[in-house]
């Protein structure tokens, strides 16, 4: 695959032209270099022509880290059940992300054949994002993460992606964010009848191999759904 990069993003490029992209957004105080080193472990046939956008989020302080300017797709103030969510950080990801799909379509990749994952705070605007894009998207991968403003989502949920793979991850002894939060997610989104593929694993606030491989596998499968 073909690397390019500029102050926003990272791409990688496969050999022939796009048919799919995978915008796949990193965590807190990390960049968009954070996983692009993953794809080959995804184990993905060459035949896939799958681009990989990797964008970085912006720098802002965050307040649960003293201020401390970071690379952050919304604020956090404490990681604690019924905590101040910044809605208006994590909205205003949204609407970047949003952009990037119209970005990705407008280069001949239709929504339906655009996946977007995240880990962590990027699992979190993935989730954010995904249900409610006006357009159909291929799936939605969420790894050690949660579900954002849970109480609109009845209400602002587009149906167009009612219907929208999810595979969710989480570790067992995840020391950052909790896996009650992971799993009360997917009740919640159990509830309003999505289908979310859930995954947990032995490990902490990271990834694993196991991980990657069914990761591979989900996007195989849901791709291959789109004839890709």
């Amino acid at each position: 695959m073909k690397q390019q990069h500029n102050s926003s993003v990272v791409v990688l490029e496969p050999e022939n032209k796009a048919t799919a992209s995978v915008i796949w957004l990193h965590g807190l105080g990390a960049d968009g270099y954070d996983f692009y080193g993953i794809v080959p472990q995804l184990k993905l046939p060459q035949s896939s022509n799958i681009r990989f956008i990797f964008p970085h989020a912006p720098i802002r302080p965050v307040t649960l880290n003293q201020g401390t300017n970071m690379r952050a797709w919304y604020d956090i103030v404490e990681i604690s059940a019924g905590a101040f969510e910044d809605e208006a950080g994590i909205r205003a990801s949204e609407k970047v992300i949003a952009t990037l799909i119209e970005e990705q379509e407008n280069q001949g990749v239709p929504s339906e054949k655009i996946v977007l994952a995240g880990f962590s705070q990027g699992g979190v605007i993935a989730l954010q994002c995904g249900l409610r894009y006006s357009k159909p998207l291929a799936g939605i991968i969420a790894l050690s993460t949660y579900l954002p403003i849970a109480h609109t989502l009845a209400k602002e949920s587009n149906p167009a992606n009612h219907a929208i793979p999810i595979f969710m991850a989480h570790g067992i002894a995840d020391d950052v964010l909790p896996i009650a939060w992971g799993r009360n997610s997917r009740q919640i989104l159990n509830q309003h009848q999505y289908n979310v593929e859930w995954h947990e694993y032995s490990m902490r606030h990271t990834v694993c191999i196991q991980e990657l491989d069914d990761i591979g596998l989900f996007l195989q499968q849901i791709l291959k759904e789109k004839k890709i």
